[in-house]
């Protein structure tokens, strides 16, 4: 039965109830490590049935179907190794279409592949959408096709944007050589397959846009070098005009500068299309329209933040407000009905202020709504617009139901030269923040930011005891050109001074004793604690670096026989910063205790980093452990492993800084 809590009632969240918990827990490396219990949700479009996505053992992925009135029930799995499932949705009461991505390695390289099926809601009749495999074509397929406009209320069919590869030749048995190449667009019928052409393959085009009614009005068009195939970060973006098929021009967007409008939406009852343009050096939503005069508005701008996002309704075809994170994420709604909404439930929820609605029925009546906070992984609820009514369906993180987790707050702290860095800082629940072991845990990226929320991680060593500072260095994303600087690579010395200060500060402050404080990071966060070792050996006790970058040239080398290549190669640059930031290059000034880890299948960061990075530590007579994990990727998605790994971390810091 499912808890009904009435929309205008004064309700407590449940999360406010747990159970006080002032020790570490012994357990704690399995209930922080395990995957969410829901990795995403969406509801039918007649509102009686949910899908989700549920973690099995170690790292492979459910697929569950379940009547709000009934019990759950696996139609699918995969195993994880390789293959994962990464999203699911109802086209139709009855059928559904799911992704699954894996990482292999063809011809010595590690690509990402990514495959779109249909599959009924009971298990059967399991359908692959992409362009059917013939065994003759002429390269490598990596992504076959993604759905850009789910035409609510069609009753079966979807447009799927699809890349077509032509065969590599024919022999004279051959009746038919395929010749399409690029990305087109179908609609397609998930049940029988039949697919009518929408847009024919254009091998120049990078993106199609639908607006959300079956018609196609925007396509990018991204610039290659000529030769090589690399990618650039300009892409030229067309448009047609209502009952045209001719391509217009719309704008000409350099990814690094922001400069010219970047259509994410469009709008066919306002005929315009959503666009984010750089506004005094920060990202701002415009509206512009589609009737041939490209006239534009601004909707809404932040004067210290990005605007990166939009807040979309009515299976996307409607973009209702914007959001953005200052100290924490807000949405502004430029329709009023969903301004009352929001408002409403927040009223209903008060202690879980992070509202997202997730999906909704055809009609609109019941919605999915996901609400968290900084001490509450979030949970999900049902929402029945017709009685007003939420119910609980699920917590996100189960597990830590009666885990006592602790509060995040939104602190600055000066820098070197007196700038303020906006930081969160996390403290054991319990503990007063006075002489506490303490750990800086860079965000990765470096284009990333921190927001204010639930941090698996960060909770994970505030429930060990240690008080856990999260900075918003500068090179960090969505404060702007000013703060993004030249990037956290090239701009090394700031970023990575930026995130001592906040050690020292932490000192000075008397939250941290001095003589404990250690640096822990994943990805670009590895490279920052690795970096900070090198650059400041006297300030950490230890360094734990999970998934780090460790050689900037070596950066380089791993994407130059890709079609990013150019891309990272100008993001890095070339100067002395090249070795004077590279921790490898200089390791032999640290002088902490290193923890490594990373995953093999890692496309990101190349286990070459960690391997190397370890070898050349022990060379120089460093103290450094270095764990492997067979099979994982990036984000290390597997409960045994982030357990084993959490396990590690907690019996490494307590040697160095002894927080229990």
């Amino acid at each position: 039965m499912l808890k009904r809590i009435a929309i205008f009632a004064a309700a407590v969240c449940a999360a406010a109830g747990a159970a006080a918990q002032q020790q570490p827990r012994a357990d704690a490396p399995a209930l922080f490590g395990a995957r969410e219990k829901i990795e995403q949700m969406a509801i039918s479009p007649d509102g009686r049935r949910i899908v989700y996505l549920t973690p099995m053992a170690g790292r492979g992925t459910a697929i569950v179907v379940q009547a709000l009135d009934g019990e759950p029930r696996v139609i699918t799995r995969a195993s994880g190794d390789p293959d994962r499932v990464s999203s699911c949705r109802f086209v139709t009461d009855d059928r559904l279409v799911c992704r699954v991505h894996l990482m292999t390695t063809v011809d010595n390289f590690l690509l990402p592949i990514q495959r779109l099926f249909a599959i009924d809601a009971d298990g059967g009749n399991l359908r692959q959408l992409g362009q059917r495999n013939t065994g003759n074509e002429a390269r490598f397929r990596q992504f076959d096709g993604s759905v850009i406009d789910w035409l609510p209320g069609s009753n079966g069919e979807v447009l799927i944007m699809r890349e077509y590869i032509p065969d590599g030749g024919g022999t004279a048995e051959t009746r038919q050589v395929r010749r399409e190449n690029g990305l087109g667009v179908d609609r397609v019928d998930v049940r029988t397959l039949r697919a009518d052409r929408i847009e024919r393959p254009d091998e120049r085009a990078s993106l199609f846009m639908s607006d959300g009614r079956g018609s196609v009005r925007i396509k990018g068009v991204r610039a290659v070098q000529g030769g090589t195939g690399q990618i650039r970060s300009r892409i030229s973006y067309f448009y047609r005009v209502q009952g045209s098929d001719a391509w217009r021009p719309f704008s000409t967007v350099d990814e690094e500068t922001g400069a010219d409008f970047a259509p994410i939406g469009v709008d066919p009852d306002l005929n315009v299309a959503y666009s984010l343009r750089k506004l005094n050096g920060r990202y701002a939503l415009y509206r512009v329209k589609l009737d041939g005069t490209l006239a534009s508005e601004l909707v809404y701008a932040h004067e210290r933040v990005d605007i990166d996002d939009v807040v979309r309704v009515s299976h996307g075809t409607r973009i209702v407000g914007v959001t953005f994170a200052e100290d924490r994420r807000r949405v502004v709604y430029f329709d009023p009905e969903w301004a009352r909404l929001h408002s409403d439930l927040a009223r209903a929820i008060p202690n879980l202020p992070l509202i997202d609605i997730v999906s909704s029925s055809a009609d609109g009546q019941r919605m999915l709504i996901h609400a968290g906070s900084d001490n509450d992984p979030g949970r999900y609820f049902m929402f029945d617009r017709s009685t007003r009514n939420l119910a609980e369906i699920i917590p996100a993180r189960p597990e830590l139901e009666n885990v006592r987790l602790a509060n995040v707050r939104s602190v600055s702290y000066p820098a070197a030269d007196g700038t303020r860095i906006p930081a969160y800082l996390t403290l054991p629940p319990g503990r007063e923040a006075r002489g506490l072991p303490a750990v800086v845990l860079p965000h990765g990226g470096p284009s990333a930011r921190d927001e204010w929320g639930f941090d698996w991680l960060a909770q994970f060593l505030a429930n060990q005891g240690y008080a856990v500072l999260q900075p918003n260095y500068r090179g960090s994303a969505g404060f702007g050109d000013a703060w993004m600087q030249s990037n956290g690579f090239r701009g090394w010395r700031t970023s990575i001074g930026d995130v001592a200060a906040g050690a020292r500060w932490l000192s000075a402050e008397g939250i941290a004793d001095a003589s404990k404080l250690a640096i822990v990071g994943w990805s670009y966060g590895g490279y920052a604690a690795l970096q900070a070792g090198a650059t400041e050996p006297d300030l950490f006790r230890a360094i734990v670096a999970i998934a780090p970058v460790v050689d900037l040239q070596q950066l380089r080398d791993d994407y130059r026989n890709y079609t990013s290549g150019s891309l990272v190669e100008r993001f890095i640059g070339t100067g002395t910063h090249v070795s004077e930031g590279s921790p490898l290059q200089n390791v032999r000034r640290i002088a902490a205790p290193v923890l490594l880890f990373h995953g093999d299948r890692d496309l990101n960061v190349r286990v070459v980093h960690a391997r190397r990075m370890h070898a050349a530590l022990r060379d120089a007579g460093k103290q450094s452990e270095l764990t492997i994990f067979d099979g994982l990727e990036h984000d290390l998605a597997d409960s045994t492993a982030r357990t084993q790994m959490l396990t590690r971390i907690g019996a490494f810091l307590r040697e160095r800084i002894g927080a229990r």
